[in-house]
């Protein structure tokens, strides 16, 4: 079975083919972030613009990488939600419009599911059951992973997601946008000794998160610089910030693991690529005998082929069967323990 995967969600326009004999065909990404960077963040409008622009040449790309006919393939999936309104809304129909010039299944995919179910893509995929960390630009949740379309909901953050604090932290320091990946490049360079922020709910008895106040204490640093922030400065206020989130996030997922009895921990979404979060959860696990599982680099942010593979593992384990009335809606908020057996 041949599966169209299309992710239209935030500021990535992203399209996959998916095989479920031969793995994943190919995909191809567009990110939109020389467009957004001058506005700061992501400008919805101007992100529906572009993915109307993007996806039908990224179809093309895929179908002439795989050398897979349109008409060899057997169902189509698209992100559905949780994500920007008209974001979706594209992506929506140009799956559904396919769907019936293809008389083709159509399946709405949960994005945070990709994410989720994205390290089974890698050459060394994990096996159920497991713990996983979402992490991402707009959601941070730990969830028990029992099989395909078995989640329970283990802990979330109460205010501020992981990337959201990493961007808005990055902003204050003058770093721009996307501000995730240039304040870890920068808190390389800095010392840890030099500030000590703080690890909110890094004691609490539960394993949910809360990153504003750690974002307002990096504002009252700045503040305290004034205008005499130097580079060093903000390298050593980068690494202050990176220190206390890796902390948090490495200590609740060690908490979960214990919680659970699990022996197995999987990283996913935008910020499971962070290079001190990937050492230090290495580390953690070497030496509590623990396995930890990352998508490859390349799908970690927003991507087509993980809403391929998500919606290939629902139809073949028979909890969707895509529709052909090619209707449809969208779901900009959307829990991930809501997601229904069948559509």
């Amino acid at each position: 079975m041949i599966v169209l995967g299309v992710e239209s969600s935030c500021d990535e326009t992203g399209l996959a083919l998916y095989d479920t004999e031969r793995g994943l065909l190919a995909h191809a990404l567009h990110s939109q972030v020389a467009m957004h960077e001058a506005y700061g963040g992501v400008v919805p409008e101007l992100a529906s613009r572009d993915h109307v622009r993007r996806a039908i040449p990224l179809l093309e790309q895929i179908l002439q990488q795989s050398k897979v006919p349109l008409s060899a393939i057997d169902a189509i999936g698209y992100t559905q939600g949780p994500g920007l309104a008209g974001a979706l809304l594209v992506g929506a129909a140009i799956a559904n419009s396919l769907g019936l010039a293809l008389q083709k299944p159509v399946l709405g995919v949960h994005h945070l599911e990709g994410h989720l179910l994205s390290p089974l893509l890698s050459e060394k995929p994990p096996v159920f059951p497991f713990v996983a960390l979402l992490v991402s630009g707009g959601h941070t949740q730990l969830m028990r992973v029992e099989g395909v379309g078995q989640y329970v909901l283990l802990g979330e953050t109460l205010d501020d997601a992981a990337g959201e604090a990493f961007d808005k932290s990055a902003k204050l320091l003058g770093l721009g946008y996307p501000g995730g990946p240039a304040i870890s490049r920068l808190a390389e360079s800095g010392d840890p000794s030099v500030h000590l922020l703080p690890r909110p709910m890094l004691h609490s008895k539960n394993l949910d998160f809360s990153f504003s106040g750690l974002k307002t204490a990096v504002l009252t640093l700045v503040k305290k610089q004034d205008a005499h922030l130097s580079e060093t400065d903000k390298a050593h206020i980068a690494r202050a910030f990176v220190e206390a989130i890796v902390e948090v996030l490495t200590a609740k997922c060690l908490a979960a693991l214990k919680q659970t009895g699990l022996k197995r921990l999987v990283i996913a979404g935008g910020v499971g690529a962070n290079q001190q979060l990937r050492l230090a959860l290495n580390i953690a696990a070497e030496r509590k005998r623990f396995e930890v599982f990352y998508p490859e680099l390349a799908l970690c942010t927003d991507n087509g082929a993980m809403i391929a593979f998500a919606a290939a593992l629902r139809l073949k384990n028979k909890l969707a069967m895509g529709s052909t009335d090619y209707s449809f809606n969208v779901k900009p908020r959307w829990p991930l323990d809501a997601i229904e057996i069948t559509s």
